[in-house]
């Protein structure tokens, strides 16, 4: 690695600061009567589903995602004929009393840009294929004939922004990380350089026509990608001097249900933590209406963050042999302790602290379930690593390939100490007499972090630090003590424990950002979501509460691209170019492959949002008719117009022609 590679960012462009909550400051975009910017609230947007030539169906669906909490709303214009209804679209809107900013989305269609940019008040276009080619061929390109494109683009893309000056039209340049152009690839690679480059080619011809009224996105469906595009977005207009534009943040292609939610948070999340975006579209495979509160939930969250949140220590560090790289994916280095750390995958732990009198069919909670007449137990791929048991042992045998944690003074007091680890206090530690000869947890808060602990912390190899914080500025206060690490050279593996008193939806949301940040920098060996200062009482709730966290915890993993332990599914969020029911389709294949360790599948309702739009998945189910089905291995055609139903049947079969097909195998408890 080189040494910009190593090296922490002390003031990194592209945030305010790595320790207090500060929004990033833009200039304002005006669109309608709803103004976008630093100076103004995150705004809520998201899209109709509705085929965009059915007016009074797209009005009623608009009116819904209003009142759900949408300030703009966006409508796919494939065509010249979409984009001339969007006028009688926001007319009905008005004359109903509606004055919610429409934006018109394209893709291919310059005509078609051009008009809508004549009724509504933005439009969104794709520089990866808007004037651009994309037919997945590698094009050498010498300085020449790369200009020679850009001239033509230039030309392609002119009138549009004459007509948004014009007309005082916004416009939203939106990037899509698996629809970069076959120029940018075979310039940039399939990375976010390329991303960013392919936002600001287009950024640059509108900024010498004196066009400012603009907002940017870097959308991708793996979230490594996606945070590391807009942040190197963000420092790459202040290295060129060119205005600080508002961000659109989401991740596109998410999914459905609490996969989906963890997967925006993880990414959406991340960025506003450092204070970037300006407005949220969070894309489920779902009803529209249900996008709009879910953002608002993750939006909220920063409303009051600069005055709840307690100081940190600004970070001032005088060196720069560490491992943190702000645009780039590495894991911070640790060396191994027992199987944290080192090249381990991260670990989850489970909470039964607050468990009473633990029984074994109340593991089933966290994936654990033990079989009668084989008297064994089986862990599912969800089955948590380590359970933490606190002042109460678990009183029997546990699956082999768990372990069970206790709080350090009831460790102490047991027979059998090599099969179960402590958990100190980190003050205590200091004073222990007796410890684990491979594996100690110790807990550990910013503000408990002495200077006695660097000596022990870098000579002492057992210990596995369990941070936490009560500061609102979680992520901020969790990042501070990996810096006091980095900045020592202290290489222990790290657990995150977050405990949180909300509802599940907010739970969800919360840990994704909290845990997720961290994760996508490299930060983090293992992760608890707790139950401390439970408010539930029965310990069937208890125990509801231990499953939905243990699955959350290993969602997050997941999302963050650091542990795969499911299938994950790449589901765009519908529009009106739509070819099938995706919640149905999605739901169908999901029942049927969700066995699937590691694979992604991609469900796109039409090419559009094909090949290019999942560009991570392993296979693709995409409409390419009514009632027709292209299955994709990669981004390369297999099979083209395959029926509707046959077509989960030939995925499947395609998936064991490669040898990763398995059968479900049931757990009979």
């Amino acid at each position: 690695m080189t040494s910009q590679q190593n090296s922490i960012i002390l003031n990194p462009s592209y945030c305010e600061s790595l320790t207090e909550y500060k929004r990033r400051k833009t200039i304002t975009v005006n669109i309608g009567d709803v103004p976008m910017g630093s100076d103004y609230p995150i705004r809520v947007q998201s899209m109709t589903t509705i085929d965009t030539m059915d007016t009074m169906g797209s009005v009623e669906q608009t009116i819904r995602m209003i009142e759900s909490g949408c300030e703009y709303v966006r409508i796919t214009a494939p065509s010249i004929k979409e984009a001339e209804n969007l006028g009688n679209i926001r007319r009905e809107l008005r004359l109903r009393g509606y004055t919610v900013p429409l934006v018109a989305d394209i893709h291919f269609t310059p005509n078609a840009a051009e008009l809508a940019a004549r009724l509504v008040e933005k439009v969104r276009i794709n520089p990866g294929n808007y004037a651009d080619k994309k037919r997945f061929e590698t094009i050498e390109y010498t300085d020449v004939t790369y200009q020679a494109e850009l001239e033509r683009i230039r030309e392609k893309f002119i009138p549009l922004v004459k007509i948004c000056k014009e007309y005082g039209t916004a416009m939203r340049i939106g990037t899509n990380h698996g629809s970069l152009s076959d120029r940018i690839l075979s310039r940039y690679g399939d990375t976010p350089l390329g991303m960013v480059e392919s936002a600001l080619e287009f950024l640059r011809i509108c900024e010498d026509m004196n066009y400012y009224n603009i907002v940017i996105s870097m959308k991708a469906s793996n979230t490594q990608v996606m945070v590391q595009a807009y942040r190197l977005l963000v420092q790459k207009l202040a290295e060129e001097g060119l205005k600080p534009y508002p961000l659109h943040l989401g991740v596109t292609e998410a999914g459905e249900a609490e996969d989906g939610r963890i997967k925006s948070a993880v990414g959406i999340g991340t960025l506003l933590e450092d204070g970037l975006g300006d407005t949220v579209r969070v894309s489920l495979t779902e009803a529209p209406e249900l996008e709009a509160p879910v953002a608002q939930a993750l939006i909220d969250r920063y409303t009051r963050r600069a005055e709840n949140a307690k100081p940190i220590k600004p970070i001032t560090i005088n060196h720069t042999e560490t491992l943190l790289n702000p645009y780039q994916y590495f894991r911070r280095h640790t060396h191994e302790v027992v199987n944290f750390g080192g090249q381990n995958v991260p670990r989850v732990i489970a909470d039964f602290s607050q468990v009473s009198d633990v029984q074994m069919e109340d593991l089933k909670s966290i994936g654990h379930f033990y079989l009668p007449l084989l008297d064994k137990w089986k862990m599912n791929d969800l089955g948590a690593d380590y359970i933490y048991a606190g002042k109460q042992p678990i009183p029997f045998m546990i699956a082999n390939g768990s372990r069970q944690i206790l709080d350090a003074t009831t460790w102490q007091a047991i027979d059998d100490k090599l099969n179960t680890y402590p958990l100190f206090n980190g003050l205590d530690y200091l004073q222990a007499t007796e410890k684990h000869p491979m594996l100690n947890f110790v807990t550990l808060t910013y503000k408990e972090w002495q200077p006695e602990f660097i000596q022990l912390l870098k000579t002492d190899t057992t210990i596995v630090l369990w941070i936490k914080t009560e500061n609102a500025h979680a992520m901020a206060a969790l990042r501070r003590l990996f810096f006091f690490l980095l900045e020592e050279k202290i290489t222990c593996p790290v657990v995150l424990r977050r405990d949180y008193q909300e509802n599940e939806e907010n739970t969800l949301l919360y840990a994704s950002t909290d845990a997720g940040g961290l994760l996508i920098d490299g930060l983090g060996d293992g992760i608890l979501l707790g139950t401390e200062k439970t408010y539930l009482t029965s310990k069937e709730d208890l125990l509801k509460k231990l499953s939905f966290l243990n699955q959350t915890a290993f969602g997050i993993l997941q999302a963050a691209r650091t542990r795969m332990s499911k299938t994950e599914y790449i589901s765009c969020p519908s529009c009106g170019r739509t070819l099938f029911d995706l919640q149905d389709v999605t739901a169908m294949i999901r029942k049927r492959t969700d066995h699937l360790k590691g694979i992604k599948i991609g469900i796109m309702g039409c090419i559009v949002n094909g090949p290019g739009e999942m560009a991570d998945a392993d296979y693709g189910y995409v409409g390419s008719g009514v009632g027709k089905i292209t299955l994709y291995r990669g981004q390369n055609v297999v099979k083209k117009n395959v029926p509707s139903d046959k077509a989960l049947d030939e995925l499947i079969e395609l998936i064991r022609e490669d040898g990763r097909w398995n059968e479900v195998e049931a757990i009979e408890a």
